[in-house]
């Protein structure tokens, strides 16, 4: 009997044979509901993007510094009922450019007096515009023009890049004295997306003149897919470090003889 040796194995705590099926079924169903539920906002977040936005490419610096040639945006489509002062609308009209859209910031509607310049600002319904987003030491008196007044119906357009756009003031002596239709505007521009420059700045100085354009839903349509990828990689990595780490807790413990 001397020689016997006992062999004890220490106890494991709390009963893994049948708590971990359980909880690894419930992690298993809470990663599929997660992933299942990203897939439906990063899905539905682009759906609903490209119900509302299209893309264009800006191929001129006339709205510089605003947009850059060559920059990518994101337009939401409007009826052009819907465009108030200041808004960056995409329009065609061909009496400008030909089968083509233009970008241009919208500085007066029907019905406004629009001329160029009191004390170097742009000035509608005789009340002088603060442009900020025109290039640093730019003023507005560039580009002179005598006092117009718009139509209803119809809009006057001008580039941030006052010097060399060409926007309704080179286009003075046309029938409509570089007036576009309202009808002519397909989408109003909301964001720079490439490069990542974001949503434009609003055109705060028109404010005293009118309602200014409400932001469209593109930054709800932003964080739903954003959320939605990160639920899907978030579900999806569930698996692995799920078995990982139970291999870590299933290994067995070295036996003690005494």
């Amino acid at each position: 009997m001397g020689g016997e040796s006992t062999t004890r194995t220490a106890p494991r705590s709390g009963g893994g044979t049948s708590s971990g099926p359980v909880g690894s079924r419930t992690g298993q169903r809470l990663s599929g509901l997660a992933v299942a539920l990203g897939l439906v906002l990063f899905l539905g977040g682009f759906a609903w993007g490209a119900l509302l936005y299209r893309p264009y490419t800006v191929p001129t610096s006339s709205m510089s510094p605003t947009i850059a040639a060559g920059d990518r945006v994101l337009a939401e489509r409007i009826d052009g009922g819907e465009v108030r002062r200041g808004d960056v609308v995409v329009f065609i009209d061909k009496t400008w450019v030909s089968n083509a859209p233009v970008v241009k910031r919208v500085v007066a509607v029907g019905g406004d007096t629009v001329s160029c310049c009191t004390d170097g600002k742009l000035t509608v319904n005789g009340k002088r515009i603060e442009e900020p987003y025109l290039p640093p030491g730019t003023l507005a008196e560039i580009k002179n023009f005598p006092t117009v007044t718009v139509p209803d119906g119809r809009l006057f357009l001008l580039g941030d890049e006052r010097q060399g756009s060409l926007d309704s003031t080179a286009h003075l002596t046309d029938a409509a004295q570089g007036t576009v239709a309202r009808s002519a505007v397909k989408a109003r521009v909301e964001a720079v997306v490439w490069p990542m420059n974001g949503m434009l700045k609003r055109p705060t100085g028109f404010e005293d003149l009118g309602a200014l354009s409400e932001p469209g839903p593109l930054g709800t349509i932003g964080w739903l897919i954003v959320a939605g990828a990160a639920l899907v990689l978030g579900g999806g990595a569930y698996g692995p470090i799920a078995k990982r780490t139970g291999r870590r807790r299933t290994r067995p413990e070295p036996a003690s003889a005494r």
